[in-house]
């Protein structure tokens, strides 16, 4: 389940964000403890990067590399948020698009397969 809650456009919360949830946010748009909240059983024995797709893994490792170049050069906390929502939303995109077309082409490879 995902939480409701506008942290991508009220970013009041920034301020007390550890980088963890920085990164959350940017990429799933919620922080760990709005999805614990939202998700008490499963929060038991996991988290909510137990439930990514390896899309979203791919991404969030990406991520952490960017996030950690724009702390070394003392880019402030919004400015990086900013950045890393930016690269997120491109990243997944690129990342899901392409898998749409393997998709489909082997769903075309398996129709061809059938008409033998």
């Amino acid at each position: 389940m995902i939480p409701s809650g506008n942290y991508r456009e009220d970013l009041r919360w920034i301020q007390y964000a550890e980088e963890a949830d920085l990164l959350n946010v940017a990429l799933f748009g919620f922080t760990a403890k709005a999805w614990r909240e939202a998700n008490p059983e499963l929060a038991k024995n996991s988290n909510v990067r137990d439930y990514a797709s390896i899309n979203e893994l791919t991404v969030l490792s990406n991520l952490e590399t960017h996030n950690a170049q724009m702390i070394r050069e003392g880019k402030e906390k919004k400015d990086r948020f900013e950045v890393l929502q930016d690269i997120a939303k491109y990243q997944m995109g690129v990342l899901n698009e392409a898998a749409r077309i393997e998709q489909k082409g082997v769903i075309e490879i398996e129709t061809i397969g059938d008409e033998d």
